[in-house]
């Protein structure tokens, strides 16, 4: 896949990855082994039939292809851009032993990408069962629920605090990454099946838990949308963000074209990010695109970075430095952020994920000018409306406690994605998502 030139891609939020062409998508699939037991579809949390798309790509068979994503995957050009096949379906690739694992996401972004340009077909939905089912939340585990349910013929009425749908698919993720044309045309795929989209409606406040007693069965889709800060000292100076309200400045209300839209970002020169995930780099790689010098902070090594190898080597190449094993104690300024002091780090024992845990050396601090301190230490489920459910059983984070088959302690809450898990990843929201949406069609009657 050929990346456009960095020179280039910091003049704009253009998308970054070019794309496979036809030719090389057919001997990319070409290389696929078919066998007989695909460990590659056990990898994948929506069950895509991989080796059968695969195959019909490497026939030329593209809208086939395209289609056969579809029967298991909603969002099949979204997934191919953001899912971490590396860590899901490739890495269970058998030709992954031996060489390079077959490219499944690119393939899926291909075969979805082709379909897009064709014409998007609008799946049928089996005969109307007069049921009503709630969906509140349309980002990926709402828009996916929504979609499933209005496959099985019920009524769907999909809520949306904001004023565009998609969730952390519009506000989080960057264009660059995800261009808002792809998430626009599959989700409007889903609301052609008939789901009753209404934007500006804050379930838990402008509508109340009350006004959903009516429906059959409701699905909380709300996702992790509160963030965490590290309450240390400066923390309420001007130019402190969480990575959250910063993207969601830039990606949803348009502040990278200030003054046409009037959501300013704070003027920026130099930014510090503080964290390693996936939300971290896209925060400094957008702040890069926005003409300020970007230091990314992070408190274990670079090894241990939790975002994707493919993120963490775009933002090196873009420009963005590093300094790793260190952690911010204080953010400096009077009113406005000057700077921001950290400390060095030590790797000591392992926590029970295998990483180490980070440990402060003794006065060895240092201090980063910036005007902007960006801060992506994680996130977790929005309080709004899930505290104002009765009898809802809630883990120790906020997150709503679900069985495997996104069922909950109220009889016809279900629910899935990041209200459950804590900031994950799109595609196991996703998976959630279908689980259950299969689990409110059974209890309804209709599967």
């Amino acid at each position: 896949m050929g990346d456009r030139s960095v020179a280039d891609r910091l003049k704009d939020f253009g998308e970054v990855d070019n794309g496979l062409s036809p030719e090389e998508a057919i001997e990319e699939a070409g290389r696929c082994l078919q066998c007989k037991k695909p460990a590659c579809v056990d990898g994948c949390p929506v069950n895509i039939d991989i080796p059968a798309f695969v195959a019909l790509i490497a026939k030329g068979e593209f809208l086939p292809a395209a289609e056969n994503i579809r029967q298991q995957n909603l969002l099949p050009a979204i997934c191919g851009r953001v899912c971490p096949q590396e860590t899901q379906c490739e890495a269970l690739c058998i030709l992954g032993k031996k060489e390079t694992p077959i490219r499944i996401g690119q393939l899926e972004r291909f075969a979805a990408d082709q379909e897009r340009a064709k014409g998007l077909t609008v799946p049928a939905r089996k005969t109307a069962t007069g049921k009503r089912v709630a969906v509140i939340g349309s980002g990926p585990a709402g828009i996916v629920a929504a979609g499933e349910l209005a496959k099985d013929g019920h009524d769907v009425v999909l809520y949306e605090s904001l004023h565009a749908p998609g969730g952390v698919l519009t506000y989080g993720i960057p264009s660059f990454r995800l261009p808002k044309d792809v998430v626009k045309a599959e989700i409007d795929l889903i609301l052609a099946m008939g789901v009753d989209l209404r934007l500006n409606h804050l379930v838990g406040r402008t509508v109340s838990y009350e006004e959903l007693e009516g429906y059959d069965a409701i699905l909380l889709g709300t996702g992790a949308g509160l963030p965490y800060f590290m309450g240390i000292p400066g923390e309420n100076l001007s130019g402190v963000y969480s990575a959250n309200e910063f993207l969601t400045r830039v990606n949803l209300m348009h502040a990278e074209r200030f003054p046409k839209f009037d959501t300013p970002v704070a003027r920026m020169s130099r930014v510090v990010v503080v964290g390693g995930g996936n939300v971290a780099m896209d925060a400094a790689r957008t702040a890069r695109r926005m003409g300020a010098k970007v230091t990314l902070v992070y408190r274990r090594r670079e090894e241990d970075l939790p975002a994707r190898a493919a993120e963490v080597h775009h933002a090196q190449e873009e420009g963005i430095e590093f300094i790793t094993c260190a952690n911010p104690v204080r953010i400096l300024g009077e009113q406005a952020v000057t700077g921001i002091e950290c400390i060095r780090m030590q790797m000591c024992n392992l926590d029970e994920s295998g990483r180490p845990i980070p440990e402060p050396i003794d006065n060895d601090t240092f201090t980063l000018d910036c005007d902007v301190v960006i801060q992506s230490i994680g996130q977790g489920p929005n309080p709004v409306l899930v505290s104002q459910i009765p009898g809802l059983d809630k883990g120790r984070a906020g997150n709503v406690v679900t069985g495997d088959d996104g069922s909950t302690s109220h009889p016809k809450i279900f629910a899935a994605g990041d209200v459950t898990t804590g900031a994950a990843t799109v595609i196991m929201a996703m998976g959630g998502a279908k689980q259950a949406a299969r689990s409110i069609s059974e209890m309804l009657g209709s599967r």
